[in-house]
């Protein structure tokens, strides 16, 4: 494998917002030439990116408004919005380094996007993902992981010429509804700021040296395998057992993402209704079995300590209230719901095919994502879960109750197993290795 340069990468940070307020902490120069320091807005106008200062005065009117910073200057955006249509969704002041362009997109609504290195974006991902006070050996395996993943993005988008988008898999029978997600809709910008593709929140979040160290002693350093920089999926926590590639995206399995234990005890995997409940219903060994607060305080941002179920949770509904929550997500009433049945299961317990049963219709969803997207406002934790019912005499459900494993996809490095194996000494090298079956570390520039 040829030894590459390090990368610029546009970040989009919002879109699809009518106007967007900020502040230049220091001079940024524009197209003409001219320079803008302190508090602006931006917002479009006839296809036009219009940007006014704190005066209030129109400095400038393009199709485009691209801002190059000076002496290392930095911008400030007020009121950008993470965890989007997630739990944790919430609004944050952020500050960035680099290039800040203004573009109007199809919807006549701005596009904000950061340029910047892909070092230099990574110190604050590592930040962003988890705790910047977490082990030294975590943020360097974590740094790896989210390099590799990011160039495998950009080098198979390149190849294909479109991004990822939402794609749907040809039903086998009427009612049966599967689609798996990429990255959706990222045609001006190479990667979005939010837990869809990594979580950036500039250097608002470099909050403390470790984050930085670990990203400078892995410059330039990757998973590869056959060749290839790996596509090194992760998430929050597996729950006890990693899954498969091919369960929630693409039906072509990748060697190094396949379902591996979460502990020096080897769980086996779910194959039955029977194995799946056993294993949900238990509190198996697993390096993301914690609820040692010191850790998770050191592992996990703040936001992310709101969460402390994400072992083993427990969704309660209404029968009323799901039928809205799927009538709302689907576009479909199927009357009352009568049966929640999962159909298909990967090794980690994720369901990756569910019938819904109701007494005007009866649909099948899948995969992983879609079924969480149906059965929640938000996000479910996870679609490992097993269902239980409340019945009236007649039979028609009062509650639908979900005793569920996990927070994410399954799939690759989990998070705070991992950050737990470095607490135990173990080395990025290891944790890398454990979660990457037969994946090697190389360093490409």
């Amino acid at each position: 494998m040829r030894v590459m340069e390090e990368p610029k990468i546009k970040v989009g940070i919002l879109e699809g917002v009518c106007a967007v307020n900020g502040r230049f902490n220091g001079p940024f120069c524009l197209h003409d030439g001219s320079f803008l320091d302190g508090n602006f807005c931006a917002r479009t106008v006839s296809g036009h990116v219009v940007l006014i200062d704190a005066t209030g005065r129109e400095v400038v009117r393009q199709k485009e408004i691209r801002c190059t910073p000076l002496n290392h200057s930095i911008f400030t955006l007020f009121d950008v919005t993470i965890g989007v249509h997630f739990h944790w969704e919430k609004k944050q002041e952020q500050t960035f380094q680099g290039f800040l362009s203004l573009i109007p997109d199809e919807n006549k609504t701005l596009l904000v996007i950061n340029e910047i290195f892909l070092e230099d974006y990574l110190s604050s991902v590592i930040s962003s993902e988890m705790s910047g006070e977490a082990p030294l050996s975590f943020l360097k395996a974590h740094a790896i992981t989210s390099r590799s993943w990011l160039m495998a993005m950009l080098n198979r988008s390149r190849k294909s010429g479109d991004p990822d988008e939402a794609f749907p898999v040809p039903p086998r029978q009427e009612g049966e509804f599967i689609r798996w997600y990429g990255r959706i809709d990222h045609r001006l910008f190479d990667v979005c700021a939010d837990d869809h593709c990594q979580r950036y929140q500039g250097v608002s979040r470099l909050i403390s040296t470790n984050a930085q160290d670990a990203v400078d002693a892995t410059r330039g350093v990757f998973l590869v395998y056959n060749g290839d920089i790996c596509d090194t999926r992760y998430h929050k926590a597996c729950g006890g057992l990693t899954d498969n590639f091919e369960n929630t995206w693409e039906d072509t399995p990748v060697p190094y993402l396949t379902s591996v234990s979460d502990s020096t005890v080897l769980h086996h995997a779910v194959r039955t209704e029977t194995d799946a409940e056993r294993w949900i219903l238990s509190s198996p060994d697993a390096y993301c079995n914690t609820a040692d607060a010191n850790i998770l305080r050191q592992v996990l941002p703040s936001f992310d300590q709101e969460t402390t179920d994400f072992f083993r949770w427990r969704v309660v509904y209404k029968r009323e209230e799901l039928e809205n929550i799927i009538r709302k997500k689907s576009g479909m009433d199927i009357g009352n719901i009568l049966n929640l049945t999962p159909l298909e299961r990967g090794p980690s317990g994720r369901i990756c095919l569910l019938k819904i049963e109701g007494s005007e219709k009866t649909i099948t969803v899948g995969r992983e994502l879609e079924i969480r997207r149906w059965l929640s406002l938000s996000h479910l934790y996870s679609s490992a879960f097993i269902v239980s019912v409340e019945r009236e005499p007649s039979g028609l459900p009062i509650l639908f109750i979900l005793n569920g494993a996990g927070w994410g996809h399954g799939v690759g490095l989990c998070q705070i197993g991992a950050a737990v194996m470095a607490t135990k000494g173990y080395s990025e090298e290891e944790i890398l290795k454990h979660y990457f079956r037969g994946a090697e570390i190389k360093k490409l520039y």
